[in-house]
């Protein structure tokens, strides 16, 4: 007969027993950080666009993808330096500093993107390279008083003075 400790020795070395195949089959990509980015950019390079579809889609979702894009390639640049053995710690800690500065970027972009939406019913496209922003708006008419009620609701969202831009697309 089979006591306690005998018992609870082959419950735990069989569910470690399990846990070891289920780690060994598991596919590499899922051992990489942040796996959703990974998979972005892997499906959106696998998509194909035809002609039909861009001319379907507007200006300011064309900028959004493009944007998207490139900043999905540089994510994916810097987190193969992250995962270089050959690199330092400082340029390790640089590539993730900028990671973070991107994704952080990303964010600021859809708060403003949200609040002009919020407020004024405008479809827009944001991007922000250090105190610099631009923003693309989906209207035809080229508005002074808009332009600048775009600019004021940008500037509510700092404490310092950024330099906004503001373009009209249709």
């Amino acid at each position: 007969m089979i006591n306690k400790k005998g018992l609870w020795f082959l419950t735990l070395f069989s569910l470690i027993l399990v846990l070891s195949v289920y780690y060994i089959t598991m596919p590499d990509e899922m051992f990489v950080g942040n796996n959703n980015t990974t998979t972005n950019t892997e499906t959106k390079k696998d998509t194909v666009v035809t002609n039909n579809e861009i001319e379907d889609l507007n200006e300011i979702d064309v900028l959004k993808q493009e944007h998207d894009t490139t900043m999905m390639e540089q994510i994916s640049e810097l987190e193969k330096k992250l995962s270089d053995s050959t690199l330092t710690a400082q340029e390790k800690n640089d590539a993730y500093e900028s990671i973070k500065k991107i994704n952080n970027n990303k964010a600021i972009e859809q708060q403003l993107e949200n609040t002009i939406k919020n407020n004024l019913e405008l479809d827009s496209f944001v991007k922000k390279e250090n105190d610099q922003i631009l923003v693309v708006v989906n209207k035809k008419e080229h508005n002074v008083e808009l332009a600048n009620q775009i600019m004021v609701l940008v500037q509510k969202e700092f404490d310092n003075k950024v330099d906004v831009s503001v373009k009209f697309k249709s």
